[in-house]
């Protein structure tokens, strides 16, 4: 006869080590992948979440342990699942979740979505985000959960003598998105210089009501995310503008 062991899991859902109490070594207070706190009791009742199941004398490769949802002395739900339903009661119920809500919820996950990416069995190669063009096939593949008609590089009327593409437009919901990544010759000034004549080029997009420009700032040029994300939103008849800038400082 076997006995379990515990594993340790984030708060996201990651799992840590199935083998908590014989090699501790393994053992994290935060997620390496994520940055959250680390568990391995139910919150509710203080039952050990189970881990590997080792039979003295047997040695297994290859095996996994499942993370659970619930825990399986007293039925609580655990954080990463109590979020998950979050998620996707959000996403099913399209009367309380508008495009915006949900293109929101995209851009705030995508750093986390982009580090996940990195951690593949055996070292596989994966999508590694080092341009723009990375950033934008990584969302459009997010997209594609939730949206069916999206337009990439629609081009836009001409506003100053010049016209250019918008990175994605989904047209039933009049939303455009567009996407930059900081570098080191785009930081947060060239950035807010770049987004204001973007503004002002939108409004002109027959299609366009709503405009997320998205900044994902992995190096973290950008020392004041908050305050940049406050200067350049605004919102008036003729079109809403919101920006996201992800990760601020993790």
């Amino acid at each position: 006869m076997g006995r379990y062991d515990v594993q340790q899991v984030c708060l996201n859902g990651h799992q840590i080590t199935d083998r908590y109490l014989s090699r501790p070594a393994h053992r994290k207070a935060y997620c390496d992948q994520c940055g959250a706190a680390t568990i391995f009791k139910c919150s509710k009742c203080g039952n050990e979440i189970p881990g590997d199941y080792i039979v003295d004398g047997v040695v297994c490769f290859g095996g996994t342990t499942e993370v659970p949802e619930f825990c399986v002395n007293c039925g609580e739900a655990f954080p990463w699942a109590i979020e998950r339903q979050k998620v996707l009661s959000q996403t099913r119920d399209s009367e309380s979740t508008s495009a915006i809500e949900v293109v929101e919820h995209i851009c705030k996950k995508f750093h986390l979505v982009a580090k996940q990416l990195r951690v593949r069995y055996s070292d596989r190669e994966t999508l590694d985000i080092k341009d723009e063009y990375d950033v934008q096939d990584l969302l459009h593949s997010l997209l594609r959960l939730f949206f069916d008609d999206i337009r990439s590089e629609e081009w836009t009327p001409s506003y100053a003598g010049a016209c250019s593409r918008v990175d994605f437009l989904l047209k039933n919901e009049q939303l455009v998105i567009e996407v930059k990544k900081t570098r080191s010759g785009l930081k947060a000034r060239q950035v807010g210089e770049q987004l204001i004549i973007d503004k002002e080029r939108y409004k002109t997009h027959p299609d366009c009501k709503s405009l997320i420009c998205f900044v994902y700032d992995p190096d973290g040029y950008i020392a004041n995310p908050q305050g940049l994300e406050n200067d350049l939103a605004s919102s008036d008849e003729e079109m809403s503008v919101e920006v996201i800038i992800v990760p601020k400082g993790y």
